[in-house]
């Protein structure tokens, strides 16, 4: 991806379940908020509306994560071929999407992602790839979901390209009680995502009941946040927390203080969901330019080059365009 919501529907497949709701430890400590961000709507790619987590001007860059948006885009729109290179790019269909979203790049990879499935792509030393709409979607449909930029340290930046895709139906999915979790990346409420991370990151999407809380453990040192979807959510300890009730398209960036165990979020007055991530910093210099993450102003100048000239990952870029960008490609 390049630089109204419908309500948020759980889906009643799950990996496992149970009827008692996960016990609060009355120990835990929780981090708090730390800055509270609301995302407005904008135009991105071709057609298509995005509202920006990290990323934008108040939130630029949250080591490791480069970006966060939750994206919207109906039959028409999309975002035809453009290049990558120094990270990964996580997305994720909404299980509420009514719509799918298709994806090629030069290699000759293809796939479809439906609502609920799951597509981590390591861009590495540079992929050139279209994600658009799903031929078949209906005029009515909606194409919902969040993509995420995740960095690269200096040693991985290079690496080749690869992809791990799961449908709806491997993305393991918990439910306790009033408490139900879409595990991404990491552990949440006992159940491990097989995702593999290069970058140490958690990404889980949590369903809250009316009145239901979880207290997630985020291990020392990881920066964190939430970006919220629907509802009303508290986050932090005790009565102070019920008092700030953040509502939808809110990015809570949470404090890191070494004494905290993780975080309490409490759904309000109706149900909510949620993601919560979680990543190891990177201890590096960072330069962004447009899809180009790299680790200093000269690299980002030489990977504008590699792309123009079809060298050092990018010997299939020139003359390269995908079949299902060409409907917008033709007519730009």
């Amino acid at each position: 991806m390049q630089s109204s919501t419908p309500a948020a529907a759980a889906p009643s497949t799950v990996e496992s379940s149970s009827n008692t709701a996960p016990a609060l430890d009355p120990a835990f400590k929780s981090r708090s908020v730390n800055q509270l961000v609301l995302s407005q709507e904008q135009s991105e790619g071709v057609g298509a509306r995005v509202r920006r987590s990290i990323g934008r001007p108040e939130l630029r860059q949250f080591s490791p994560f480069v970006m966060l948006d939750e994206f919207k885009a109906g039959p028409v729109g999309g975002f035809p071929d453009h290049a990558h290179r120094g990270f990964e790019t996580v997305t994720y269909m909404l299980p509420g999407s009514t719509g799918a979203f298709e994806h090629e790049d030069f290699t000759g990879t293809k796939g479809r992602l439906s609502a609920g499935s799951l597509q981590w792509m390591t861009a590495g030393r540079g992929i050139v790839h279209s994600e658009m709409p799903a031929h078949d979607m209906k005029p009515t449909d909606i194409a919902w979901g969040l993509q995420l930029w995740i960095n690269l340290r200096a040693k991985d930046k290079f690496c080749e390209p690869r992809y791990q895709e799961l449908p709806p139906e491997q993305v393991p999915k918990v439910t306790r009680g009033g408490v139900e979790a879409h595990v991404i990346a990491g552990t949440a409420l006992g159940t491990t995502s097989p995702i593999y991370t290069r970058t140490p990151v958690e990404y889980i999407h949590y369903y809250l009941q009316p009145g239901a809380a979880v207290q997630h453990r985020i291990p020392k040192g990881f920066n964190s946040f939430l970006y919220t979807l629907t509802g009303k959510i508290a986050v932090g300890d005790g009565e102070a927390a019920d008092k700030k009730p953040i509502d939808a398209h809110h990015t809570v960036t949470l404090t890191n203080e070494a004494s905290a165990d993780g975080v309490t979020i409490r759904a309000l007055d109706g149900p909510a969901d949620f993601v919560l991530l979680a990543g190891e910093p990177i201890d590096e210099p960072t330069v962004q330019y447009g899809p180009f993450v790299l680790n200093s102003r000269q690299q980002v100048m030489e990977a504008i080059r590699d792309y123009q000239e079809g060298k050092n990952g990018f010997e299939r870029a020139p003359g390269w365009r995908s079949e299902i960008g060409r409907p917008i490609t033709d007519h730009m």
